[in-house]
């Protein structure tokens, strides 16, 4: 169903909006949890640090997923807002074709490139042929993740964040049973936690293209409809592009931290690739809470209303905190329980450096969701240079702290890296939000 945020009370048009977000990416992020839990569990601390190795790199083409996401849901939703319909259906097909190009780059790249790059971040010899495996499985399912991050971005254009939700809960819940089935039944072994990942990904994707397809033909338009714009490819690269760098500087800087964190052996590397997927299940939700606060800021902005976006800013913040606060209490109070999670016998220094990990990190999630909120508004609003910096700065400051605390507290000082690069970027967000040039005093 189609929904326009321009209009209703923004605090509970954004609740109404955002809820199912926020449970379609939990469900997303079982996807990467499954891959860890049933490694752990099924096949040893080993299968579980090549897993989380490889996800750092995994992380560079969700980069670019998710750039091709928010840059088609802003122009969209824009277009959506001022009733345009007609080259709404144009940006849509325009973004799916560029999609399409894109994605046989990274394949290619991809195919070539992995296993340098695994040797690159010093991943050691006892987890580099899992690492490579999983990878080698994983790209072959691009077209997959693309494809269906596009059909994310539509839906949320479009105001429906529930019909990717109910998308996401079927899929997810398949791919823990296909995991255990093909671990322990099929003894697939890191192959099978790839397999399965990939085949579920691709029935969420052709379920999501099948219903987009549908749900346009029912929109009216008048003329004919063009399959490919360059003006609007070059507006949703303005988007796309930045937010595409965005995440892939974060992903560089991960993989950094990963390489830094290699050099403490298996048993670190089992603890942070557990704390790391928890922390990710955090930030990434909270990250698409932020994306739809840029679609309820794009399609105001489209329909010149621009007063809603302050309320829907405050109404923002109250929403993500309600969401921290029990995640930042479980984080605190039962750690250890949830590394646990993920290791069927965890070493007692995997234990630690997982559970040391959520304590230092989680408390700081209150600080790094204004962040994310006040980012989801400079995106809707088009302001990719001040959004640009603020996320820059967060890289840069994470990576330095992580290399020049680890030299004095090991990897306790990576962990510590994380709050201060939050707290710094966060300020730099805030601040470029409150300056931007639509806002009415």
């Amino acid at each position: 169903m189609n929904r326009d945020l321009t209009k209703g009370k923004p605090e509970t048009v954004l609740w109404q909006f955002c809820i199912p977000l926020f449970g379609s990416i939990i469900f997303q992020q079982l996807y990467n949890i499954a891959d860890s839990f049933v490694a752990g569990k099924y096949i040893g601390e080993t299968a579980l640090a090549a897993v989380g190795n490889s996800y750092e790199i995994t992380l560079i083409f969700i980069a670019f997923a998710f750039g091709c996401n928010i840059g088609c849901s802003v122009i969209v939703s824009r277009l959506f807002g001022a009733k345009q319909y007609r080259e709404m259906k144009t940006a849509i097909s325009t973004s799916l074709i560029a999609s399409a190009i894109l994605c046989l780059l990274l394949m290619l790249t991809g195919i070539v490139g992995c296993s340098r790059l695994l040797t690159l971040i010093h991943t050691p010899d006892t987890i580099f042929g899992d690492s490579r495996l999983y990878l080698n499985i994983y790209i072959f399912g691009l077209p997959f993740l693309l494809f269906y991050n596009v059909a994310t971005g539509i839906f949320s254009a479009l105001g429906d964040s529930r019909t990717p939700f109910f998308f996401l809960a079927f899929s997810s819940t398949s791919n823990i049973l296909v995991d255990i089935l093909f671990v322990s039944a099929l003894h697939m072994e890191v192959s099978g936690v790839a397999w399965a990942t990939f085949l579920c990904q691709g029935v969420s994707c052709i379920l999501s293209l099948f219903v987009i397809k549908k749900r346009l033909s029912a929109i009216p338009t008048e003329g004919k409809v063009s399959l490919f714009s360059i003006d609007l490819l070059k507006k949703t690269a303005l988007i796309a592009v930045p937010s595409i760098l965005q995440q892939t500087y974060i992903s560089v800087g991960n993989i950094m931290i990963q390489s830094m964190i290699n050099g403490f052996g298996p048993g670190v590397i089992a603890g942070y690739s557990a704390a790391i997927k928890l922390n990710n299940l955090v930030i990434t939700s909270l990250t698409t809470l932020g994306n739809g606060v840029s679609n309820y800021t794009a399609q105001n902005l489209g329909a010149n209303i621009p007063s809603r976006v302050k309320a829907g800013f405050r109404a923002a913040i109250k929403l993500v905190w309600i969401l921290c606060l029990p995640i930042v209490l479980l984080y605190l109070l039962a750690n250890s329980l949830f590394i646990r999670f993920f290791m069927e016998k965890p070493s007692e220094l995997a234990l630690l450096s997982g559970t040391q990990f959520l304590k230092i990190v989680a408390p700081f999630y209150f600080i790094i969701a204004i962040k994310l909120v006040a980012d989801g508004i400079l995106r809707g609003a088009g302001l990719m240079k001040q959004f640009m910096t603020a996320t820059f700065t967060d890289l840069v400051l994470r990576v330095l702290f992580a290399f020049l605390l680890s030299r004095q507290w090991g990897y306790v000082g990576i962990w510590c890296a994380w709050p201060v690069g939050w707290c710094i970027s966060t300020l730099l967000s805030v601040f470029f939000y409150r300056k931007a040039p639509w806002k009415q005093p």
